[in-house]
């Protein structure tokens, strides 16, 4: 499920969407002094990430849906540990968990958004091994 070739090996380790190899971020999601900068080129199949000026526009997008799916999983995890938070101590909660998981929110994002447009090609993994 979580292995190369599948689309979500590729989104959650942010490797290069065409041949799982290289890494898809300059560097790791929370080094803030380069914040989510996608490089512009797979370092092992040569795959230009970006098919267009502001091609990463679209995955504010994402990033939203994934925004709402990690306040969905912190309120979850607050019934599921039945902590019985009062309104305003589960919105602070649900501010917390997305301020410290934005910068992994913003990179899955621009990954989901390169997966939709690239898509895993074997071969050329095999060749770049």
């Amino acid at each position: 499920m979580f292995g190369k070739g599948t689309k979500l090996y590729s989104i959650l380790f942010l490797k290069c969407p065409r041949c799982h190899e290289g890494d898809f971020l300059e560097a790791n999601p929370y080094v803030l002094s380069q914040f989510n900068k996608v490089k512009e080129r797979c370092d092992k199949c040569g795959l230009k990430y970006s098919i267009e000026p502001s091609f990463y526009y679209g995955s504010m997008y994402v990033s939203y849906a994934v925004g709402i799916a990690v306040a969905v999983a912190i309120f979850v995890l607050t019934l599921i540990f039945n902590l019985n938070l009062r309104p305003l101590e589960l919105f602070i909660a649900i501010v917390i968990g997305l301020i410290l998981s934005m910068p992994y929110i913003g990179a899955v994002s621009k990954s989901i958004w390169a997966n939709i447009f690239f898509k895993y090609d074997k071969a050329v993994a095999q060749k770049n091994k």
